[in-house]
């Protein structure tokens, strides 16, 4: 078996028909995990249990769930019983739930084989992996699949890299402005965030119950509709026929590119043309302006309210006053000492105001205006999706300077709107730069609600762009 080729839907195939085991996924899982230290991907590596619940399912003649035997990772900040959810932050890493999240009940019960937690950008506030809180490589940061070098992206961070790098075919992630889509672009590997209350949130750690959601992040779309399936039920999607789609491109979102992601964007454009997709120019006039309105204020907002509630949840006696002053990160110990803990949000000339009166306005105004703006744009147009590039540039340097305001803005240019308005995403890899050899991605967004017409799309297009070829082997 090629493990570096090796997909969910293959794998969960080959277990039914007898050609692998469990036992055998696992072990090459867990070895693969111990070998790549230096990626930094994972804070708890479960071998015994994992390998427990693959010799299970090895003895059980009981082979027909969904995902029966094949191992997946999942992100620190998602409850699974049994192993410490740190959120990436060291207040946390003694923090052992009793009980999974329900969104890890759901792949458990299909029978899907946990190797660990992954590591993630601390708290999940950020879109480099940097973090200094954990590591198991020389070097802090979760690394690049790619390049060691470089950036995962976050803030599932661990996860997109456990993908990339071939250790799992799957996981999960969480996204609140780009979460599993970033790293998922950055480390060549399909993932969606869904429309906003798709999943259950029960169980995660949080910043914002507006804007939260967990993900599916895999090595192709096809596995990640595999996940949604067992996550949120319904039927098997089929690949959608690409003669019938209607795909918008929005100007503004073509802006700050590098060499490598403009032309690898063009190219797959010219490929979705030449396979019948009708690709419609169109304008999203105030998109920046009510994007702005919403994003910061309601993250920063809420991430008092909703950390103070799941802190209550853990039972851990912990207050967000003693979590935050544990944080490692400088650029997180920044977000929560200076805005977070005391609620407050920058002005235009750069005085720190109450948050209170900017949220209000825009949970009351500008979520709603921007909510309107892309169901307006959807309908008008009578587009299926809009396609974007997942990320203006490929992977950066790992390192402090990464986690700048600057690089956090650049890198969520595209994914954060789509956020704000609770609206779902799907990622699929197009191609290595031509001069970087890096991972580029293409992100569609879809009308609320229209997640399996986004899989089904995704499905058909990964189908002409390929699957990208494994990271070279350090």
């Amino acid at each position: 078996m090629d493990f570096d080729q090796l997909t969910l839907t293959q794998a969960v195939a080959d277990l039914r028909a007898g050609k692998v085991t469990s036992t055998a996924l696992t072990t090459e899982a867990l070895a693969r995990a111990k070998a790549n230290a230096d990626l930094n991907a994972f804070v708890t590596l479960d071998e015994a249990g994992a390998l427990k619940a693959a010799a299970a399912f090895d003895a059980n003649d009981n082979k027909d769930k969904p995902l029966g035997g094949v191992p997946i990772v999942i992100k620190d900040n998602i409850e699974v019983t049994g192993l410490p959810c740190s959120a990436g932050t060291p207040a946390l890493k003694h923090y052992v739930p009793r009980a999974d999240a329900p969104v890890v009940a759901k792949l458990r019960a299909a029978g899907a084989v946990i190797i660990g937690k992954t590591s993630m950008h601390e708290l999940a506030f950020g879109i480099s992996g940097y973090n200094t809180a954990f590591k198991t490589g020389a070097e802090f940061g979760v690394r690049n699949a790619y390049d060691r070098t470089l950036i995962a992206g976050g803030s599932s961070s661990g996860t997109g890299v456990a993908i990339g790098a071939r250790i799992v075919a799957g996981g999960l992630g969480t996204d609140t402005g780009g979460s599993v889509r970033v790293p998922a672009a950055l480390n060549g590997c399909a993932s969606l965030r869904p429309t906003v209350g798709r999943y259950p949130q029960a169980g995660i750690a949080p910043i914002s119950h507006t804007r939260d959601t967990a993900g599916p992040m895999a090595a192709t779309a096809a596995d990640v509709e595999l996940l949604d399936r067992v996550i949120a039920g319904g039927k098997a999607v089929q690949a959608a026929d690409l003669k019938q789609m209607r795909i918008g491109i929005v100007r503004s979102m073509l802006t700050n590119l590098d060499a490598d992601t403009d032309a690898a964007f063009q190219a797959a454009v010219a490929k979705m043309k030449a396979q019948g997709v009708t690709m419609v120019e169109i304008e999203m006039p105030q998109l920046a302006e009510f994007n702005g309105q919403v994003s910061f204020p309601v993250a920063l907002y809420e991430a008092y309210d909703d950390l103070v509630a799941y802190l209550d949840h853990t039972g851990t006696g912990l207050s967000i006053e003693a979590l935050a002053r544990d944080i490692s990160s400088a650029d997180v110990k920044g977000t929560y000492d200076g805005l977070v803990i005391p609620r407050k949000l920058p002005a235009p000339d750069g005085a720190l105001v109450d948050a209170k009166p900017i949220y209000d306005a825009a949970i009351n105004s500008a979520r709603p205006a921007l909510q309107v703006l892309y169901s307006r744009t959807f309908a008008d147009n009578r587009l299926d999706a809009i396609a974007f590039p997942t990320t203006p540039r490929v992977a950066i340097a790992s390192n402090p300077d990464s986690s700048s305001l600057e690089n956090f803005g650049l890198f969520i240019q595209n994914t954060d709107p789509g956020s704000n308005a609770g609206i779902p995403g799907i990622q699929i890899p197009i191609a290595l730069g031509a001069v970087s050899k890096l991972p580029i991605g293409l992100e569609l967004d879809g009308p609320a609600g229209s997640d399996r017409r986004l899989l089904a799309l995704g499905m058909a297009l990964e189908k002409v762009f390929g699957r990208l070829p494994a990271p070279p082997r350090s």
